[in-house]
């Protein structure tokens, strides 16, 4: 009869943890989860004996952890996650689409990159970045790269005319 309340106690922590897991608490219910299995402890060790109190103290030091590690596992396939990734084949898209019709476009930056700002492309104006290049405002600059809603440019380079 004595273990019956340290008991209950060590299984009410589980859940609590449980619960930490699934639910955000800002560490709140992991306080209140030590507080449990500390009173639990604390039970076991004055009104049971030293050497259960060890063995409740050992029986926590590795299943709590195990706990922890299961609970994360669980939470992967748990319908409170997020099941699958989003794709474009679902139809989500990061960028516009007509975005990737600015590469290889040539056009003048408007104010100075450093490395982002905004150029003129074509009759459009758009929020561009460089690779961490400065590049003054009124400089020529190419298109050289779209990922997701960034256009990356460079610097134009001019050819000269072979005599």
């Amino acid at each position: 009869m004595k273990f019956l309340i340290p008991v209950i106690l060590q299984l009410a922590g589980v859940g609590v943890i449980f619960a930490e897991i699934l639910l955000p608490s800002a560490g709140i219910l992991t306080l209140l989860a030590i507080c449990i299995f500390g009173y639990s402890l604390y039970l076991v060790f004055s009104d049971v004996s030293i050497f259960w109190g060890w063995i409740f103290m050992m029986a926590d030091l590795i299943i709590v952890p195990v706990l922890v590690v299961y609970g994360f596992k669980f939470l992967e396939r748990s319908p409170l996650t997020l099941v699958s990734a989003l794709s474009r084949e679902d139809g989500v898209s990061s960028q516009e689409p007509d975005m990737d019709g600015y590469i290889g476009l040539t056009g003048t930056a408007l104010s100075d990159l450093r490395p982002s700002g905004v150029a003129l492309l074509g009759d459009k104006r758009a929020d561009v970045v460089t690779r961490g290049e400065y590049i003054e405002k009124g400089t020529p600059i190419v298109v050289e790269k779209v990922t997701g809603n960034q256009i990356i440019v460079k610097k134009q380079t001019v050819m000269k005319e072979e005599n």
